[in-house]
């Protein structure tokens, strides 16, 4: 009897942990904001968005003429500001074709102040229609990770 108890006791204490474990990877997690095949600059590179007023001046900067206001409301709707966490945008430059858009952060960790981002390979469908893109993100990561450069990093 007193083994059972303590099997049952192991077992709890076991799924106790792993639920602890998930909400630690969930924080390790970059969360996409919003991303965009088109609007981003030629070259690769970064910039954090400190407040509220600045991520929506960035959105309506890239996305241009699509964002034209008709009465009172918007036609679109902008994603929230997200509270404690620390937001950037990241261009990724130019590309001669496929859509490289940033759909999922698989993770996100910080070594030597550089930021390593995780995203899906991209895989290309065969022959594509020559069109010049510019993509964009915009994600968020915890606020206490510090960095000087973002580097993304495509794995399967």
């Amino acid at each position: 009897m007193n083994k059972l108890l303590i099997l049952c006791f192991a077992m709890i204490m076991s799924c106790t942990s792993t639920a602890l474990n998930k909400s630690d990877d969930m924080q390790k997690k970059g969360e996409i904001l919003m991303s965009e095949s088109q609007g981003g600059t030629d070259g690769a590179g970064f910039k954090i968005i400190k407040n509220e007023q600045d991520f929506i001046e960035a959105i309506k900067s890239k996305q241009g003429e699509s964002l034209v206001e008709t009465g009172s409301e918007p036609v679109a709707k902008y994603p929230s500001f997200p509270a404690g966490k620390k937001v950037v945008l990241y261009n990724q430059g130019r590309f001669n074709s496929g859509d490289h858009r940033i759909n999922e952060i698989k993770s996100i960790s910080v070594k030597d102040n550089v930021l390593y981002v995780e995203v899906p390979m991209y895989e290309s469908g065969g022959m594509e229609i020559q069109v010049l893109s510019n993509p964009w993100f915009i994600f968020s990561v915890p606020s206490n990770y510090q960095f000087t450069s973002v580097q993304l990093k495509s794995s399967k």
